[in-house]
């Protein structure tokens, strides 16, 4: 197998043997085969929308489909096959709307279901490309690849919310397309991954559209970290669309309803508050304590997104799956009228002892997205004016299981109290709770949300710069980014479509990222890795 997509690729030089995330070398072969078989799609998909025909179908399917790919999101080998015939259903069904036309061999493979899926999906893999391209190419490539999945991801949750932009679909058809060109140089390569990361800034921009316009804007909000007594659901994932159709299946059954990893923010959403008070508290950490976290939850659990782990059968048989999201004999969740049926759920829940003991009262603070912030600009603005706040720190993205992911600790624990953090994603779950208090009535650590919600970081630095008439990176700010999937990938693509300079990212840089690449990011972009807590505060401040 050949994978290098998150940042515990196995001694951070890819996974060969099996995936650090638990994937057999089986799964990732017919993932590869489905990322191959899209690769053909795209040309047909892109054919179609120059004759005007409609590909919205296609585009939705891509969309999900990759998401499954992702790291932490499906682990069902059957699930794939699936996804490959629906891609390939829907490709001969464009290509007939379009009449004969000469069409490549990618566009017309077709895999043979009678025999192995996983030595077909073998013979496509990623690693063969690398056998016959130019090393950085290749990188690129890999960049865009794994790049497109993030924007493809917000796509999808976007598109769940009834917000969609014909130019986003173009991008990723278009990208996939391009895996497969042969005269594209270095320079076009990397115009493509700043086009992804541009349209990944507008899928951001559509999910916050679809989270605001639906839930109302996100609203400072306290929120219990102790559970009350009763029967219990907790919910995981990223997808504020599927917890809300669970509120509702929920309402007056008497179980509350829990957030874990992702979801925390959900707590700031005024509308779904209101409507749902049995949405109480948030349970757990990140993602990579869920193990031990969903071993202890007394009631039933929901992954509506990833990051899903391979489950241990001390809770496996109260773990739901919907979506992108599966595990082969995982329970999953099927649709009923186009809507989940959590009926499983419910049941599930009803049947387990939920939580029969209280604790000592605890919470943190979520809801402080780019409204809230911005709203309250004149007073940043005068508090920086007058040397009073000094520095804003992002410090966030993806947790995970390595130990020098403590890094993120010790430096939000040593930046000084004239300094706000702003923080996003799971990350925040190494810091979340800390007391750093406030600074002019402004909390000294902001939750800004999901890692989507790098929207709202960009809106606030975007905001703050034109408050001072300057560029963003003239702004007191620093950006101290944890990465491990492809959404962080697609965000940082992002960031560099707007120029932004002086990342520092960790814990770990790609591995899919070449030396050559690598230098470049560094003299254009000054990008560059962590290094120790210390030596990068007084480098940030200096």
């Amino acid at each position: 197998m050949f994978c290098e997509q998150c940042e515990q690729t196995a001694s951070g030089n890819g996974c060969h043997q099996w995936g650090a995330c638990g994937k057999s070398p089986e799964v990732n072969a017919v993932q590869d085969l489905l990322v191959y078989c899209l690769r053909g799609l795209a040309s047909v998909v892109l054919k179609a929308k120059e004759a005007a025909i409609s590909t919205r179908e296609a585009d939705i399917f891509t969309c999900e489909s990759l998401f499954a790919t992702m790291t932490n999101v499906n682990f069902d080998q059957r699930r794939f096959t699936d996804y490959i015939q629906r891609c390939l259903e829907i490709r001969e069904n464009l290509k007939a709307q379009l009449g004969s036309l000469d069409w490549s061999a990618l566009a017309n493979y077709q895999p043979n279901f009678n025999e192995s899926l996983v030595s077909q999906g073998q013979e496509v893999s990623l690693e063969l490309i690398q056998k016959v391209q130019d090393l950085d190419i290749f990188s690129l490539k890999l960049t865009a690849i794994y790049g497109v999945k993030g924007l493809a991801s917000y796509t999808f949750h976007a598109q769940e919310l009834g917000q969609e932009d014909d130019s986003v679909y173009q991008v990723i058809q278009e990208t996939l397309a391009a895996i497969d060109r042969g005269d594209l140089n270095l320079n076009d390569w990397v115009a493509i991954c700043l086009k992804v990361g541009a349209a990944n800034l507008r899928a951001m921009e559509l999910l916050d559209q679809g989270h605001t316009e639906t839930y109302g804007h996100p609203i400072p909000t306290n929120v219990p970290l102790n559970p009350r007594l009763g029967k219990a659901i907790l919910v995981s994932g990223h997808d504020i669309k599927q917890l809300a159709a669970l509120l509702a299946q929920t309402a007056n059954t008497g179980i509350t309803v829990y957030t874990h990893g992702e979801l925390l923010p959900a707590h700031g959403y005024p509308k779904l508050k209101e409507k749902y008070p049995h949405l109480y508290g948030h349970y757990g950490t990140a993602w990579q304590n869920q193990t031990k976290e969903f071993a202890k939850f007394p009631g039933a659990i929901v992954l509506t997104t990833n990051c899903l782990m391979p489950p241990h059968e001390n809770y496996e048989s109260k773990l739901f799956t919907l979506g992108p999201v599966g595990y082969a004999h995982i329970n999953r969740l099927e649709t009923v009228d186009g809507a989940f049926d959590f009926s499983p759920v419910i049941a599930k829940a009803q049947s387990l002892p939920g939580f029969t003991e209280i604790s000592e009262p605890r919470q943190v603070m979520v809801g402080f997205a780019h409204n809230t912030v911005l709203g309250v600009a004149d007073t940043v603005v005068d508090a920086l004016k007058q040397g009073k706040i000094r520095h804003f720190f992002l410090v966030g993205g993806c947790d995970g299981a390595k130990p020098d992911r403590n890094y993120y600790t010790e430096f939000v624990e040593q930046v000084p109290e004239d300094c706000i953090v702003l923080t996003l994603a799971c990350g925040k779950f190494r810091f979340f709770d800390k007391q750093l208090g406030s600074i002019e009535g402004l909390p000294r650590l902001m939750d800004l949300g999901q890692c989507n919600d790098a929207y709202s970081a960009i809106k606030i630095a975007l905001g703050l710069a034109n408050a001072f008439n300057v560029s963003v990176n003239e702004i007191p700010l620093s950006l101290i980014i944890s990465w491990y999937e492809q959404k962080a990938i697609a965000v940082l693509l992002t960031l560099l479509h707007l120029g932004i300079q002086n990342i520092r990212l960790g814990p770990t840089l790609p591995a899919f990222i070449s030396p050559n690449v690598l230098k470049f990011l560094s003299d254009t972009y000054h990008l560059q890795p962590i290094t120790t807590p210390a030596k990068d505060l007084a480098d940030c401040l200096s």
